[in-house]
């Protein structure tokens, strides 16, 4: 039995059912050419077989007690039903993306189920364009979303013609772990004494952690203290809780909505090219440009520029989150796109700037600063002063190459993420080969008409190359 990291045990601690706290995917697969008629439900017969590995991450359950302190530990489970984790479904016809879209949506909604290890797999069969979908989520207290994104792509191959591949749940992220078939017993438990020597040991290794946080803080305080007066003479570094009120920003309802679009990478990479940004600014642009239109159509765009949380990796601890955040300023009261991209740019370089030269402890520090809200947004009832910044945005760079699972051609491949109490919206984006897959999720409530999202950010991409448009004719 292993004692969870705080960090890791907040995303339970946090849990309602107004607040899942679990991150997903929604994958797009061509079937292969000789596919038969049972093909995916053979495959799900295959899935589920007794024969069927299972990496030891996967047969973690949640668990506390008396054996535990009352602290969430990672207990094994032996006898994982995995009938229940791996699912086959069908979609109504006639089998659109729309009806795709309302499936995950609901599924994205439920909580998983805290008796057993907490994720769940999903192959959806009836897809127009003679596909089929995958479906999976995982509890955040397991891993962030950029980890399980990387776990994914481990699970499959660049090999169209390779039909031997472990399922997802067989493969497990942490280097140099093996997995272990249904049947096997993991090793006996160490006890009640062996468990609470590990507690106090990690108890132990938390206090270490905090007294040399103590030693740092001198070095800290002055960083935050730059970090404030930077703001306030170069209004390019956003700060905690500059964030205008907005209609995104309010207590959020267990339900969810979920969209998703592709876009060709080279409409963005050209934007890149002739502005002389880089593909984050771009989409950070597409993403401002989407939420003005989007909150001018609700009567509700605010005066001041909306703020952005971008998650960024810090120093991996072993934990199953390893994520800080800068703040960037999206510019949404800018009407010119072209000084809207050159403002958000700029307060992006000026985050980045910010971190530069200091030393880890200090980034840490200052990303927990900036941070602050997504543990707020976890807690009931902080809505009405969780105004840290207006929603989340995460960039994920995917793989680059075209991807196979048993023979099917992944076709998009598209992060779902966790909408905050005070944070109602959270937009992913993640390349895969020749497209930018970007995934929006919201609550059902909140975020009305989440789907026209998706128009407005090919509207703003137009914006956007007009703008490249505007650079070329300049250059000639």
């Amino acid at each position: 039995m292993a004692t969870m990291s705080f960090r890791d045990a907040m995303f339970l601690l946090a849990e309602s059912r107004e607040r899942p706290t679990h991150v997903g995917s929604l994958m797009l697969f061509d079937r292969p050419e000789d596919a038969g008629p049972d093909y995916l439900a053979d495959l799900h017969r295959r899935l589920v077989s007794g024969d069927v590995d299972i990496a030891p991450l996967f047969r973690r359950r949640a668990t506390r007690g008396v054996s535990t302190l009352g602290q969430w530990a990672w207990t094994t489970d032996d006898d994982v039903d995995i009938e229940y984790h791996v699912r086959l479904s069908a979609l109504p016809r006639p089998g659109r993306i729309r009806e795709l879209l309302e499936l995950v949506s609901r599924l994205h909604g439920s909580l998983l189920d805290r008796h057993r290890p907490l994720w769940e797999f999903h192959l959806i069969e009836g897809v127009e364009g003679d596909r089929f979908a995958v479906y999976s989520k995982i509890h955040h207290a397991m891993m962030d979303g950029v980890r399980a994104m990387r776990h994914l792509e481990k699970a499959l191959s660049t090999d169209p013609e390779r039909r031997d591949m472990p399922p997802f749940w067989a493969v497990d992220p942490r280097p140099g772990r093996t997995s272990r078939p249904v049947g096997e017993k993991a090793p006996a438990p160490t006890g009640v004494l062996g468990t609470a020597r590990e507690y106090v040991g990690g108890a132990l290794r938390t206090a270490g952690t905090f007294a040399e946080g103590v030693g740092q803080s001198l070095n800290v305080g002055p960083a935050l203290l730059s970090s404030a007066y930077r703001g306030l003479v170069e209004h390019d570094l956003a700060l905690p809780f500059e964030a205008p009120p907005t209609m995104l920003n309010v207590p959020i309802t267990g339900a969810r909505r979920f969209a998703a679009q592709s876009w060709p990478l080279k409409r963005i990479q050209r934007v890149r090219e002739r502005t002389g940004t880089t593909l984050n600014d771009v989409m950070l642009a597409m993403s401002a440009g989407a939420l003005r239109h989007y909150l001018e159509a609700h009567g509700g765009l605010p005066e001041k520029p909306l703020v952005a949380a971008l998650p960024v990796a810090l120093e991996d601890s072993g934990s199953g989150n390893a994520l800080g955040a800068i703040l960037v300023n999206l510019a949404t009261n800018e009407p010119d796109p072209a000084e809207r991209l050159r403002r958000i740019r700029q307060s992006g370089l000026a985050a980045k700037e910010n971190l530069q030269g200091r030393d880890p402890m200090t980034i840490a520090a200052l990303s927990a600063v900036v941070a602050a809200p997504i543990g707020m947004g976890l807690v009931p009832g902080t809505s009405a002063i969780n105004q840290g910044f207006n929603l989340i945005i995460s960039n994920v760079p995917g793989p680059k190459d075209p991807l196979y699972w048993e023979g099917a051609k992944l076709d998009g491949i598209y992060p779902i993420s966790v909408p905050l109490d005070g944070q109602a919206l959270n937009i992913t984006v993640m390349s895969y080969a020749d497209s930018m897959e970007i995934g929006v999720t919201g609550d059902r409530r909140a975020v009305p008409h989440l789907q026209h999202l998706l128009g407005y950010l090919e509207d703003a991409l137009v914006e956007l190359e007009a703008v490249a448009d505007a650079a070329d004719a300049a250059d000639d």
